[in-house]
């Protein structure tokens, strides 16, 4: 009875230290929400409200005031579009940085790592005048190629890091059975690497969707804005700082983020523990 007990005891502990964990976790969150649900009177008041009232005021601002909508598309396009291209060649590069032997194979995959710690600031200049020769100056697609350029290098390695959990013995046995390379990276390797896939594709969003210099270099107009760059729209301008619509577009850009990561949470872990700190 008495080991029942301390059981229990422990148990409820647990349960409280968890608990106070999660309010402190989500008490910046909810802080930004409740902002961003108050009237910007009550924000810029010189003594402080402790019980605001509720207004839509900033939401219905951000939607008819400003293109939200477009600024939330061309998120989602830029942002998924880069993450789709860095895939498409980092899962055939790490298959060959992990699986064959040639000569540079090692420099190169360190080449390939060594890109992503480079400064921005020191391309940014020559792909602003690549893009404007290209025209594709103030696009999407130019946001695109630009996100899944700075991501490439990690992804490529993460993945490339989890196949080298992959016993070679699999491949030989698929060989074996008359399986092509391709057949065994699209029917082996890439089933088996889901959990490592999915942790570098979620990086790859964060990474995209918090890049700002970039993005504000090359969208010179409201027609490529993203999230990233429109909140910098509600810092200035006669109306001056609006708190409400600032905290209020903040969280619409970070809650989609986190409920991603929640979501998948366990293929995230693992593939951060299992394959992303090897090799």
């Amino acid at each position: 009875m008495a080991a029942k007990a301390k059981s229990s005891e422990s148990l409820l502990l647990r349960y409280l230290v968890l608990g106070a964990w999660a309010v402190f976790c989500l008490a910046p969150i909810l802080w930004f929400l409740s902002i961003g649900l108050r009237p910007r009177t009550e924000i810029i008041a010189a003594q402080p409200i402790y019980w605001p009232s509720f207004s839509l005021d900033a939401w219905d601002m951000i939607w008819t005031d400003w293109p939200m909508g477009n600024y939330l598309r061309n998120s989602v396009v830029a942002v998924g579009g880069s993450v789709v291209i860095d895939l498409l060649l980092a899962i055939p590069a790490a298959y060959s940085l992990a699986r064959y032997n040639y000569r540079f194979r090692e420099d190169i995959g360190f080449y390939i790592l060594s890109t992503r710690m480079m400064a921005p600031a020191i391309v940014a200049i020559p792909i602003f005048f690549l893009f404007r020769q290209c025209g594709l100056l103030d696009s999407v697609w130019a946001l695109m190629l630009v996100y899944a350029a700075i991501n490439l290098s990690l992804v490529t390695w993460i993945i490339r890091s989890y196949m080298l959990d992959i016993p070679h013995e699999i491949e030989d046995a698929a060989r074996t059975d008359g399986a092509s390379d391709l057949r065994i990276l699209v029917s082996i390797i890439v089933p088996m690497c889901l959990p490592g896939i999915i942790t570098a594709a979620v990086i790859a969003v964060i990474f995209a969707v918090n890049e700002f210099l970039f993005t504000l270099l090359i969208a010179s107009t409201k027609n490529a804005y993203t999230l990233s760059v429109a909140l910098a729209n509600f810092t200035g301008g006669s109306d001056g700082i609006i708190y409400n619509a600032i905290a209020l577009v903040a969280f619409l850009a970070f809650v989609p983020i986190m409920l991603l990561v929640v979501l998948i949470q366990k293929h995230l872990s693992r593939g951060l523990t299992m394959g992303a700190v090897k090799g």
